[in-house]
């Protein structure tokens, strides 16, 4: 176990820097012992979707794991552990984003949490979180399908090409499912939970905090695109960009404006 847990950092560094910075950034937003609950809890829901789909195809549509990897790296029958654990910071990235979109920004706010706390358990920032994770995924899964050309490797396939660059529609209607109930799981843990030494340490407020969540959901993207690229899919990449572009844009009117 050890030797399969290590063979899966070394395999994926990249998902493990992700996770490490998720684990710092909702650490001092939500306080270490939620960001470590709905660690465990959103891998758990996270790889049960994924076991069904496997089985019977649901949430996200038929597909198959393919097991070039066993016995390199870890899995949780039949599904890679790292692509579960995946959806951890996905999930929180989006939501920090919505709470960034959707808080209210005074003038000389200095971009601080506390702004987006009013706000942090209520369906706005559920249901565009859930949205945002989603467009994270219309980037990710076609570059993930395509991963023999870069270093990810062949992990997963459908049986039948999709129609949206291999990738089948009822993918990404799962996956709005899955992120509505990581969210909301995750709104429970932020607003519901009580204040108590277990929950909260490593929690901090600090100026420029609001900004973080954003910058990560950022770096996960930026990522996803510059590999898309460089593996030659431009058109792919270019998809990916335009899909945010009008998001980006009145985002970042917003936010230039209360400065």
């Amino acid at each position: 176990m050890l030797s399969l847990l290590i063979g899966t950092v070394l395999l994926r560094p990249y998902v493990f820097i992700f996770l490490g910075a998720y684990l710092l950034l909702a650490a001092w937003h939500l306080g270490l012992g939620r960001a470590l609950a709905f660690l465990i809890l959103g891998y758990l829901i996270s790889w049960a979707a994924e076991l069904c789909s496997i089985t019977w195809g649901f949430p996200f549509g038929e597909y198959l794991y393919i097991p070039a990897t066993r016995g390199r790296e870890l899995w949780v029958a039949g599904v890679p552990f790292m692509d579960s654990l995946s959806y951890v910071f996905l999930a929180y990235a989006s939501y920090a984003l919505a709470l960034a979109a959707l808080a209210p920004l005074s003038r000389g706010s200095r971009f601080r949490l506390e702004a987006a706390e009013a706000i942090q358990g209520g369906a706005g920032p559920w249901i565009l979180g859930a949205v945002l994770m989603v467009a994270l995924d219309i980037v990710i899964d076609p570059l993930a399908l395509r991963g023999y050309r870069w270093f990810l490797g062949q992990i997963y396939g459908y049986p039948e090409p999709g129609v949206y660059f291999g990738i089948p529609l009822a993918n990404f209607g799962g996956w709005l499912l899955v992120a509505l109930a990581l969210i909301r799981i995750l709104q429970y843990l932020a607003t519901r939970l009580p204040a108590r030494p277990l929950w909260d340490k490593g929690r901090r407020r600090f100026a420029g905090q609001a900004l973080l969540g954003p910058l990560f959901y950022l770096a996960i993207l930026g990522f996803n695109l510059a590999m898309t690229f460089a593996i030659g899919e431009a058109c792919l990449g270019w998809v990916g960009v335009f899909i945010y572009l009008p998001f980006s844009i009145w985002l970042i009117i917003k936010l230039t404006s209360k400065m």
